[in-house]
């Protein structure tokens, strides 16, 4: 398969980005795809080894390393070498419902245990399947899928974020009759509106929302489950619900009062972002001209940051309670673990290109805050004794599981109630939430088939 040596005579492109400078002026996506001729060129440098890791999906030290979706990766990218294209398609899509959302946001747990990065850069697994997908779309591979027959069965999703989609499209392409309840105006959920435009072009959902529309997939949105549409109308209409209603409930800092003006989630703060930017919102929430703190130094984190950034916050600094990485592996850590490194992701390159510094402070958080008459925050002291002039906090550190009355809406122990993605295992990536929805849809089409009445 493929060309045995090309992994000694190519050296890894990774793909590339604008600078800082050019793309802090808007909300575009800002990665440059590398061309199709490029792109087999980097196919070439997989080894074809005999045991491959990268799409193991295996948990070592309690961290999840190579593909959660066990994709087929010496395959694909021996089919990109070979230039089928058509072929390389069908086989990713075998694994992967969404492989447009993961090729730009998965973390590539793939590459961390690609054999090749063992002593040498891993292949660029993830720019690869961005390839194949866009190259899909582009040449008409992606077809109206139907099933062969519908059945009589009704199954109501609840949520449309990673989880809920692949229950979805998954379930339909079973012959089940599928309804997605989304309380947003729009089908998405994180994907929509907890990830930054820059990071996944909301165009990019909306093409495959409108596919999955044309195989028959309903979608009914501002519906909010438990609030303004019933639970009760929801079970008698369907023979099963899938609850994908994600872990939204946002860990609170105790060092902060409730109430404070001045003070958001990380994800009310991004999804306010994304709607003044994909639609006529006027009053949303802003970090112009305001000193930001963000709590937390993670994925979420990162993008708090590039938000403020592009909305000319005055300064941004980031706080992480643990130590800094170091720039090496420690021991322990070797391949094919996921390394435990110091990385500078893009929102934080935006702040030492516009303020000179990495945003981030270890080791670091709030201890108490000052408030003016009106309640809004306007100073912070951190652990360490600092202070900082700050107008907004935006808090990234992380969630403790759904909301109540999302939990509390049906009776969970119900047989023909299921759970999945982030509801069900807690804050996840994108590509574990897809993984998950994968394996609850053919758990409910056992169920469906195998005779139950509601």
């Amino acid at each position: 398969m493929g060309k045995s040596t090309g992994f000694m005579e190519y050296q890894r492109i990774a793909v590339l980005a604008k600078p800082p400078e050019i793309r802090i002026g808007n909300f575009a996506e800002f990665h440059i795809q590398p061309s199709f001729d490029d792109t087999v060129i980097q196919a070439a440098r997989c080894m074809d080894c005999g045991v491959p890791f990268c799409q193991s999906g295996m948990v070592l030290d309690g961290m999840k390393t190579g593909c959660p979706l066990n994709n087929l990766i010496p395959e694909l990218n021996d089919e990109i070498y070979k230039s089928h294209w058509q072929g390389a398609y069908h086989r990713l899509s075998m694994m992967n419902n969404f492989p447009e959302f993961t090729g730009r946001v998965c973390p590539a747990l793939c590459e961390a245990a690609c054999t090749c990065g063992m002593n040498d850069n891993a292949v660029t697994i993830r720019e690869n399947e961005l390839a194949i997908i866009e190259n899909a779309f582009e040449k008409g591979y992606v077809k109206i899928r139907s099933p062969k027959k519908r059945s009589d069965k009704k199954v109501a999703v609840i949520g449309s974020g990673p989880a809920g989609l692949a229950v979805a499209d998954c379930l339909n392409m079973y012959g089940h009759n599928v309804t997605v309840y989304e309380r947003d105006d729009r089908p998405g959920g994180l994907l929509m509106y907890g990830i930054p435009n820059m990071k996944l072009d909301k165009k990019i959902i909306s093409r495959r929302i409108k596919h999955m529309e044309s195989e028959g997939i309903k979608f009914i949105t501002d519906a909010d489950v438990g609030k303004n549409i019933s639970p009760d109308e929801i079970m008698i209409n369907h023979d099963v619900v899938v609850m994908c209603c994600g872990a939204k409930n946002p860990r609170k800092i105790q060092s902060i009062p409730d109430n404070i003006k001045g003070v958001y989630s990380a994800v009310d703060y991004l999804t306010s972002a994304t709607r003044a930017h994909i639609g006529n919102v006027i009053n949303y929430i802003t970090a112009r001209d305001k000193n930001v703190v963000v709590i937390g130094s993670g994925d979420t984190g990162n993008d708090c940051v590039a938000t403020a950034v592009r909305q000319k916050c005055k300064s941004v600094v980031q706080f992480e309670i643990m130590p800094k990485p170091s720039v090496t592996r420690p021991a322990g850590n070797e391949w094919p673990r996921y390394p435990k490194v110091l990385k500078t992701d893009y929102g934080q390159e935006e702040a030492i290109y516009k303020f000179g510094t990495d945003p981030r402070l270890y080791q670091t958080t709030i201890d108490k805050v000052f408030t003016d008459s009106n309640n809004r925050i306007t100073r912070i002291k951190t652990n360490n004794g600092e202070y900082f002039d700050t107008d907004m906090i935006l808090i990234a550190a992380g969630f403790i599981g759904c909301e109540e009355y999302v939990s509390d809406m049906f009776d969970l122990n119900k047989a023909n109630i299921f759970t999945c993605g982030d509801m069900r295992t807690g804050q996840s990536l994108v590509v574990s939430a897809i993984a998950d929805g994968r394996k609850c849809a053919a758990e409910v089409n056992i169920y469906l088939n195998s005779g139950h009445k509601k």
